[in-house]
């Protein structure tokens, strides 16, 4: 698996970019909606500098964020010592990747793998172990790039050699916006896999559909950011939207001990 630690500082300034913060509201937004409101113990695996763990515990849960680069890690350290003290005690950081989770016997409300299933060469075995830790009753959590808008930001850029390209190929790979390799799954495919280990999978969302092909160096106001934000939130839900999405964010829900896994509402109304 690849060393994000290489790329650390731009991965960092890229979260803190508009463009990023859309991908992490997006998916907060939906993780929260879906956690119970009472602390509920959450595995981020392949935490990064620590973005989304410190969301989810700053909106009170209990996170152990786990990745396999020690300097990725090093980074959340420091942000949770400089910039989320007040977090320490929610918040565990452990060194491992998601080939080898030294969680043997420990189960977690919610399990989230956000932007890893792209750098491996096949979802099957990771999305197994991911949903060997999910507790009765609890969520995983996958952000994944999705397979079908392999070319669009490209054309959008106005790429449209590359575009056409990736297009007529059909290939399932092409460089991400780190200038890594990253290869694309289906929601469906994504859900069929965690149904296979006996979850029920949840709506799907796309992420970044109308914005996704901008440059980093986007900067709206606040109202404008807001009502991208909302545009975002409101297609994201819906087909053939959300198909053109760079990101698929799937969620599936293990029925509590004894039941079949009752219907659930529709967060988005």
């Amino acid at each position: 698996m690849t060393d994000f630690g290489s790329v650390g500082a731009e991965y960092a300034a890229h979260s803190h970019s508009a463009r990023g913060r859309l991908r992490h509201d997006l998916v907060a937004r939906r993780l929260l909606a879906e956690l119970p409101a009472r602390p509920a113990r959450i595995l981020d695996v392949g935490c990064g500098n620590g973005e989304m763990t410190f969301r989810l515990a700053a909106a009170g849960h209990d996170v152990t964020g786990a990745d396999p680069s020690a300097r990725m890690l090093a980074e959340a350290a420091r942000r949770l010592g400089a910039d989320h003290s007040e977090l320490a005690d929610r918040v565990r950081l452990v060194e491992a990747g998601v080939e080898a989770l030294p969680f043997d016997g420990e189960r977690f409300d919610a399990v989230c793998c956000h932007g890893v299933l792209m750098y491996l060469d096949d979802p099957a075995e990771p999305v197994a172990r991911l949903a060997g830790l999910v507790e009765p009753g609890g969520l995983l959590s996958i952000l994944a790039k999705n397979r079908r808008s392999i070319g669009v930001r490209e054309a959008l850029r106005g790429d449209y050699a590359t575009a056409r390209r990736l297009i007529e190929s059909g290939t399932d790979t092409s460089p991400g916006r780190l200038g890594l390799a990253t290869r694309g799954d289906t929601a469906e495919a994504l859900d069929r896999l965690a149904a296979g280990h006996g979850l029920t999978p949840l709506p799907w969302q796309g992420v970044r559909i109308f914005h996704d092909h901008l440059d980093d160096a986007w900067a709206p106001d606040p109202a404008t950011y807001e009502a991208a934000l909302e545009l975002e939130w409101t297609a994201s839900w819906r087909s053939p939207h959300r198909d053109i999405a760079h990101l698929v964010h799937t969620l599936a829900r293990r029925p509590e001990r004894g039941t079949r896994g009752p219907a659930l509402p529709d967060p988005a109304g």
